[in-house]
C-alpha cells in the first residue's frame, strides 16, 4: 500500500483529528497536516499539494458535497468524507462530486486507515478508467481524422481506400511524423482549400 504520503484532515474536533494524525503517523503512513475547518481548504490546497483529504463533516447537504468535491480537487487524489448521517440524495451527490469515499457515523481511529486505502484503491482505479477512456475517445478522433485524409487522397488521386492509406504510411515514415499528423495536415489544408 501507499506509504510517504502527504495528508490533509479537515475536523473541527481537535481531540479526534488529533488521534487520526497520531495513528496515521505512528504507521508510517507519511506526513499528516491538521485544518480545523473547510474554510482554509483552498488557502492549504495552494500552499501544499496532498496526496489524500480526509474530511470529517456532520451534516452536508447535496451542494456543500459537490462544492468540497471542487475544492478538494476530487477528481485529482483520493477525498474521503466522514460523516454523521445521509440520505440517498446525499450519497449520489458524493458520488457524483468525485469523492473516492463516502462514510457514515463519523470518522474513527480505528476504521481511517482502511478507509483510506479504499479511497486511494478506489481512486486508481476510476483514475486508470478515465485515462483508458480519454484514450480510446482520442483513438476514435484519430481514426475519423484518419479516414478524412484518406477520403481527400481518394478523391484528390483517384486511388483506392489501402492506397491512400500506404500514401499516409510512407509519407509519415518518410517524414519522421506519425500517421495521425500527416493526415491532420491533410484534412486541415483540404478544408482551407474548399
Amino acid at each position: 500500500m501507499h506509504r510517504n504520503l502527504n495528508i490533509l484532515v479537515v475536523d473541527p474536533a481537535a481531540p479526534v483529528a488529533r488521534e487520526i494524525s497520531d495513528a496515521l503517523e505512528h504507521d508510517a503512513w507519511g506526513t499528516v497536516t491538521l485544518l480545523s475547518s473547510l474554510a482554509s481548504l483552498e488557502q492549504t490546497l495552494a500552499l501544499q499539494d496532498p496526496d489524500a483529504i480526509l474530511i470529517h463533516l456532520s451534516n452536508p447537504d447535496c451542494d456543500m458535497l459537490k462544492q468540497i468535491g471542487k475544492m478538494s480537487g476530487a477528481h485529482q487524489r483520493p477525498v474521503a468524507v466522514f460523516v454523521e448521517q445521509t440520505d440517498a440524495a446525499r450519497t449520489q451527490a458524493a458520488i457524483f462530486a468525485g469523492l473516492s469515499a463516502y462514510v457514515v457515523n463519523g470518522m474513527q481511529a480505528d476504521r481511517v486507515k482502511s478507509v483510506l486505502e479504499t479511497a486511494i484503491i478506489r481512486f486508481s482505479v476510476i483514475d486508470k478508467m478515465q485515462t483508458e477512456l480519454d484514450a480510446a475517445k482520442q483513438a476514435l478522433i484519430d481514426r475519423k481524422t484518419i479516414d478524412r485524409a484518406k477520403g481527400v487522397l481518394i478523391s484528390a488521386r483517384q486511388v483506392s481506400e489501402q492506397e491512400a492509406y500506404n500514401l499516409l504510411r510512407k509519407t509519415a515514415m518518410d517524414q519522421g511524423r506519425k500517421v495521425i499528423d500527416v493526415a491532420t495536415a491533410i484534412v486541415s489544408t483540404a478544408d482551407l482549400l474548399q
